[in-house]
């Protein structure tokens, strides 16, 4: 799906029309005085959007993103051997290029259980996890190529480390749209303004109506996430109309002057979008029309689990209105999963905090009939070392490391790859970012080397030049 091949046929339309699609659109608009629902379009509202490369198993995705780099082999990565040879030196070669000097080997705090029909091993950690393990599909052999967070996170989230490129849910966005005219295609909850900042949600060159819709930041509690602006107090729709009516006019004559102006269109779209989204986001972000029982489920009745689970809530009100890719970051003012030290203090503290929330949301959707088709990602910008920094800490470590899926067309309570006999390297099916990426996106129907864009005289994709599907995890 090419840029070329997605715009041709409008932007012929446009050069051939005096009106443009601006006006085409405010026209449509404004004519409607009814404000629309924040439901799911129906088949003759929706909008015509992107099609899909080949039949898709998935047709969203919540990425609940661990900001900092939970460790692996304390976490679902069971590693027998490292608790043998707790204390002893690592019996092979450390990465020629590592973020801080590392001791001996250190043996996980926690103890391992097996659950489900699978069998699989999670720690104490994450014991209500630990009861939805046969709809996880684990990645055991992710591998990255940055061990810094700043480059780490700008990998994960737009494929590279060092250049400014489209964010992942940007390109989902680009390649299927919103399923929902009323309100975004990609949001971000309480994203963090670190280490990448808004690049991590941005669209770079991609027309910029694709880009993220952030909802509060890491540093400030859910309860306030808003976004900004999203109601007008002290003028009425009739006023608004008139004045997207004198924007209207402007526009049509800027159109017909460039034809070609994406920036232009992008503008009128968001313009449109902010419009609609006065009377769609209040009601998908009031939780008071859950129940007590779903608001216990997601932990919203505990302090330590009220603020991570709020932003779960919101994550399935959204994706069941049609929001096409949204994110939750679990992250603070500091680097929340970054146990330098204190190990066993803060990895406590984080799953305590998130282990109830994402349990709740995944049998949520489940129970919903929504986890079949909404893929759920779940992980970090990289892992940690299984040798000790200092005392009680580990490192950042990007050789080998855990993400999971579950829903979405992938194999429930199913194991894909390996680390080594300790947890350092990725050593069987290795499973690149740039592959995640381009499984993830098969999984939507989307053929990462088609997905791509033109600018500044080459195309680009998410994927940049590499990216293999892992098959083996479809269901």
């Amino acid at each position: 799906m090419t840029a070329s091949s997605l715009l041709a046929g409008r932007r012929q339309l446009l050069k051939r029309s005096a009106v443009g699609f601006g006006y085409l659109a405010l026209a449509s608009l404004l004519a409607d005085e009814r404000a629309r629902s924040a439901s799911a379009m129906t088949t003759t509202d929706a909008p015509r959007l992107p099609q899909p490369h080949f039949p898709a198993r998935a047709k969203r995705v919540i990425f609940l993103f661990m900001k900092g780099g939970p460790s692996h082999m304390d976490t679902f990565d069971y590693k027998p051997q490292l608790q043998k040879d707790d204390g002893k030196p690592l019996p092979f070669e450390k990465p020629r290029v590592q973020f801080a000097p590392t001791q001996n080997l250190f043996a996980s705090p926690w103890k391992f259980a097996q659950y489900g029909e699978s069998g699989s091993w999670v720690s104490e950690l994450f014991p209500h996890v630990a009861g939805c393990v046969d709809d996880l599909c684990m990645l055991h052999s992710l591998h990255g190529t940055n061990a810094a967070h700043g480059g780490a996170l700008l990998k994960l989230h737009t494929g590279s480390d060092n250049f400014v490129r489209p964010s992942m849910g940007a390109w989902v966005n680009y390649g299927l749209g919103s399923e929902n005219s009323d309100l975004p295609g990609f949001v971000t909850i309480c994203p963090t303004l670190a280490h990448g900042g808004v690049r991590n949600w941005g669209a770079a060159f991609l027309p910029a109506h694709v880009q993220g819709t952030p909802l509060g930041v890491a540093s400030a509690p859910s309860s306030q996430a808003t976004i900004k602006h999203a109601r007008n107090t002290w003028m009425n729709s009739a006023i608004q109309q008139e004045q997207l009516a004198l924007l209207d006019q402007m526009n049509r004559r800027h159109r017909e002057q460039a034809a070609d102006d994406d920036a232009l269109e992008s503008r009128i779209a968001s313009f449109e979008l902010a419009f609609r989204m006065q009377q769609a986001t209040p009601d998908v972000m009031d939780l008071s029309d859950e129940t007590e029982s779903t608001h216990r489920m997601y932990g919203l009745d505990d302090p330590i689990t009220e603020d991570f689970g709020r932003q779960c809530l919101m994550a399935r009100r959204f994706s069941e209105r049609g929001v096409r890719f949204v994110q939750v970051t679990h992250s603070d003012t500091a680097v929340q999963w970054d146990q330098h030290s204190k190990l066993k203090e803060g990895h406590e503290k984080n799953a305590r905090e998130v282990d109830k929330p994402i349990a709740g949301l995944l049998r949520d959707l489940k129970q919903r009939g929504l986890l079949r088709d909404t893929l759920v990602l779940w992980g970090g910008e990289f892992g940690r070392t299984p040798t000790a920094q200092g005392k009680d800490g580990r490192d950042h470590n990007p050789e080998g490391f855990t993400m999971w899926m579950a829903g979405g067309g992938v194999k429930g309570g199913f194991h894909y790859g390996a680390t080594d006999e300790y947890g350092y390297y990725a050593v069987e099916d290795k499973m690149h970012i740039h592959d995640m990426h381009a499984t993830l996106l098969h999984l939507l129907g989307l053929d990462h080397t088609q997905l791509t864009y033109r600018y500044a005289g080459r195309d680009f994709r998410l994927t940049d030049v590499a990216g293999k599907v892992a098959d083996k995890i479809f269901a």
